[in-house]
């Protein structure tokens, strides 16, 4: 007989260390790529996600163009070297396809789409290592991209996900736990509207399981959230700190003073 896989030791500690409550390190950056109109990059753990924005831009295709609100047009592909697999998966794949249809609702809940009718909005996500929370890791990517292109939003959004393994229920899976076969529940949460936008299970629960998961999942959503409106402000003051240099830089070869405006609200 085969050994089983144990996912929570005795002492309460995952395979990689983490408590069952605890999400893997998080980075985020933005303006990752400078040729596209917003990108940025997402990491969780050994995941890493690039995703850029195009746009918005006149409808290539007519018959496509909605009236009364944006088009949003998201694909997503997977780098050959982002998992051990030996097969590679294409922009057809079963799994890709269903990530792409994800992140494209994700983002149409978001933003004002409204304010944008008869325009369309291209979404490239790339997935450079995949270890586990992809599903997250592009939507909080994609997101990042839009706020750095400058597209209103109705809110920003987080994506986190928790499963059930061992009796136990565990915050943000890696792939070992991905591969477990117990419950996953994937949230997307607006967080100053305190809603839900979307919601995806992976095998079947039980309604207490999925409870206890949604909640768990609830909650890396708000650790997620913090970081990526910390990395927002940071990168908010740098864009207001090279923007009053060069005006500065402008002044100084003109000869006018022109007094500098402050950040400050009330």
């Amino acid at each position: 007989l085969g050994r089983v896989m144990e996912y929570v030791s005795l002492e309460g500690l995952r395979l990689d260390g983490r408590r069952p409550k605890e999400t893997r390190r998080m980075r985020c950056e933005l303006t990752a790529l400078p040729g596209s109109d917003g990108s940025a990059v997402f990491e969780l753990g050994n995941t890493k996600v690039l995703a850029a924005v195009h746009g918005p831009h006149e409808c290539r295709r007519p018959s496509e163009r909605l009236e009364d609100r944006l088009l949003v047009k998201c694909e997503v592909s997977m780098a050959a070297f982002s998992t051990g697999e030996r097969r590679r998966r294409t922009k057809g794949d079963r799994r890709t396809n269903e990530l792409s249809t994800f992140v494209r609702r994700c983002i149409e809940t978001c933003v004002s789409a409204e304010l944008l009718a008869r325009s369309q909005l291209d979404v490239s996500i790339q997935v450079l290592q995949a270890d586990g929370g992809v599903r997250a890791a592009a939507v909080n990517a994609a997101v990042l991209a839009i706020v750095d292109a400058g597209i209103p939003m109705q809110d920003t959004m987080a994506c986190c996900s928790a499963g059930y393994l061992d009796d136990t229920p565990l915050l943000d899976l890696n792939y070992m736990e991905e591969g477990g076969g117990g419950p996953e529940v994937h949230v997307a949460y607006m967080p100053q509207r305190d809603r839900v936008a979307a919601i995806v299970t992976e095998n079947k629960a039980t309604v207490d399981v999925f409870e206890r998961a949604h909640e768990l999942a609830l909650d890396g959503c708000r650790v997620a959230s913090k970081l990526m409106r910390e990395r927002m402000i940071e990168h908010a003051k740098h864009l207001w700190a090279m923007r009053q240099l060069t005006l500065r830089v402008a002044d100084d070869e003109t000869g006018d003073e022109t007094k500098p405006i402050s950040m400050e609200t009330e």
